[in-house]
């Protein structure tokens, strides 16, 4: 992968057993697009054929967004219910990749967590969090639901009846409460937050060769993160919502700051 941030924002670094991906596009809040998702998509198949990563770490640049969900001036081209199907299942592919992945999986939430950023979020194993930042699953302000696995993901880690009222309500938490639900795992000060997950990331990746991965291959299977036969009922639901008049109503209302 380039030094620099290429044109869908995505870097991948590896060192010592660690690797760092990170979606850096401060003009859309680090926004997931099509070519970030392409991006994402290679990062992963490239890191699938090492046998040299204990801990695999999702970041974003800068400290105000981790991912601020789609690329909504991007996604506004996309309005039959079959575009919407494929985009929702394209994503969610991309997704399932990372919480399939054979290593642990750190979220190092530097910033808010909103909408499909929340999802990626909850695609990895192990959230650590600036305690500064908001995590939400805000898509029914748009009229919509979670697409990429967010939903079954969110059900899993704090239950039915909270992420009924977590997607229901849209309500954005911060990270003290955010950990009491058990969205996040780990809320450290933001003057430390790059220290701490790097430390963390380190801690386990310096343990015995093979060790990280051995453990996931066990406790994995035990909670899994993936849900395929959920995937096309899902995407369904979510794509019926997205090409719904209401969800390009209140699309129209946010770009006129109605909302």
């Amino acid at each position: 992968m380039p030094d620099s941030p290429p044109p869908g924002g995505v870097t991948l670094d590896v060192s010592n057993g660690l690797a760092v991906i990170t979606i850096d596009r401060p003009a859309a809040r680090n926004a997931i697009g099509s070519a970030t998702t392409a991006e994402l998509d290679a990062a992963l198949a490239e890191l699938e054929q090492r046998d040299d990563v204990a801990v695999l770490v999702i970041t974003g640049g800068g400290d105000r967004a981790f991912v601020s969900g789609g690329d909504l001036k991007e996604l506004s081209a996309v309005r039959t219910h079959a575009d919407a199907m494929t985009m929702a299942l394209r994503v969610r592919g991309v997704l399932d990749r990372i919480a399939d992945f054979p290593a642990p999986v750190i979220a190092a939430l530097n910033g808010h967590a909103v909408g499909g950023g929340a999802e990626v979020a909850l695609a990895a194993d192990i959230r650590i969090a600036a305690d500064d930042i908001r995590i939400g699953f805000n898509q029914v302000t748009l009229g919509i639901m979670p697409a990429w696995g967010g939903a079954e993901r969110l059900a899993q880690a704090v239950g039915r009846s909270r992420a009924l009222l977590a997607i229901g309500t849209g309500e954005q938490y911060d990270a003290a409460t955010a950990r009491d639900l058990g969205l996040v795992d780990i809320v450290v000060p933001r003057s430390e937050f790059h220290e701490r997950w790097r430390a963390l990331a380190h801690q386990l990746a310096g343990q015995a060769p093979g060790a990280t991965r051995a453990i996931k291959s066990v406790v994995a299977p035990a909670a899994p993160a993936l849900h395929r036969q959920f995937a096309a009922a899902a995407s369904d639901a979510f794509a019926t919502l997205w090409a719904a008049d209401a969800h390009w109503a209140a699309v129209d209302n946010m770009s006129k700051g109605k909302t």
